[in-house]
Order: structure tokens, then sequence, then C-alpha cells
């Protein structure tokens, strides 16, 4: 698996001594071996490579990756240039186009966010092909969470955009005064319309940031 090498390896070094991250190594190691895994094992950890600790301003939580081929690459609800649009991605640009007027773009690569400190983090780093959610429970959820409470003890403002059940759950390890936690229905076409559209998380997040001196989000993702 690839390694992480910038300022997230400091705070999440403790966890890779630890029982179950061994036997997480170990069995991601042999899933990669005898299946067609994704995202592909170089880009297991471009969330936290794209969007260093130092960095975050904005956390945005998914389940687990995408699991067709040739969509995931390491940042939740992203997908490269070339490959069409999932229809929870879509859903997310719909909110954006209504909430902060922005064009919806002709690809689903949301790169620029992770470089400007939005950290896509899917809770789970693994999937396999066509399985949604067959890893589970084998240990990644340990090592999110680890990295989750990395964040919540940062002294400065974060955001959290908690979409769905799954990372709704993940509110009870933020009790930082300083960040803030927003909270919808997941973006997916069977919940979007039960909250998600109209959330305006969007433009909450950057009023936010301003309000704390922050640079906000250019959340525009351009065409190619």
């Amino acid at each position: 698996m690839a390694a992480i090498s910038n300022d997230w390896l400091d705070a999440l070094k403790g966890e890779f001594s630890k029982p179950y991250y061994k036997k997480l190594y170990d069995k991601v190691c042999d899933e990669y071996s005898r299946y067609q895994v994704f995202p592909p094992k170089e880009e297991l950890f471009t969330a936290f490579h794209l969007t260093p600790l130092k960095d975050v301003k904005v956390v945005i939580l998914r389940q687990d990756p995408y699991h067709n081929v040739g969509q995931a690459h390491g940042l939740c609800f992203s997908v490269r240039p070339d490959v069409e649009i999932p229809p929870s991605l879509v859903n997310i640009y719909k909110e954006l186009q209504d909430d902060l007027g922005l064009y919806i773009p002709n690809n689903g690569y949301l790169e620029k966010w992770a470089k400007q400190g939005v950290l896509l983090l899917n809770t789970v780093l693994t999937v396999r092909a066509h399985q949604a959610n067959s890893h589970r429970q084998i240990g990644w959820e340990e090592f999110t969470n680890a990295a989750i409470e990395v964040l919540n003890r940062q002294d400065r403002p974060i955001v959290f955009l908690l979409w769905g059940a799954p990372a709704g759950k993940k509110k009870e390890l933020l009790n930082n005064p300083n960040h803030l936690i927003l909270e919808a229905p997941h973006p997916s076409p069977l919940s979007a319309y039960r909250g998600f559209f109209g959330c305006k998380h969007f433009s909450k997040t950057n009023a936010f940031l301003e309000s704390k001196g922050l640079t906000p989000i250019d959340w525009q993702i351009e065409n190619v």
C-alpha cells in the first residue's frame, strides 16, 4: 500500500503499530492479490496526500469508494475527468448551482477542492469491485476515526459536512467548539430530495470560513 508522507504521517503514525492495523494491512494486501479492488493501490491515501493536515479547512465524508471499474481514485465523490459523473456527484453539482449559482461542469474531478483544503475522505478506503461496502469492518473505520479525531483536536476552525447516516455517526467524534458541523441527507438519488437539496452547505461553509478570517473555497469545478 502507498505510504503517507506528509504531516499526516506524524499525526497517524501511532496507528500503524497497533494490532488492528497489522490485520488490516494483511487483509487489504490479500484482497488486492486475489480480487479486483478499488482504488488502485497507489491511490489509497490520495485524500491525505493532496490535503495535508495543516491545510484542512473542510471535511467531506463518504462511506466507501465507488465500486465500478475506473471510478475510484482516492477522493470521495470524485472521478477522473474522462469518467461519467456519478449520480450523487450530479446532485452535489445541482445543489452548488442552486446555492452559489455555479455552472454544472462536464466532469467529476474534484482535485481542485482537495488542493484548497477540502479533505475528501472515504471512511473505508477500499472496496471489492462491484460489491459496495465489501470492506467495511475490516479495520478502515478505526483508522479513519483516528484521522477524524486528529482533526477534531485541531485548534483552528474546520467545517465538517456530514451527508447521510453513516457520516452522521461520526458526529460523536466531534466535540471541539472551534468547528462547524453541518448535517444533511446523502446526495444520492434515493435521498437527495429529503433535505440535501436546499441544505446550502456550500454557502454556509464559506460564510463560516470568512467569519474566521479564512479564504473561502472556490467550489467551481471547471469544464475540461
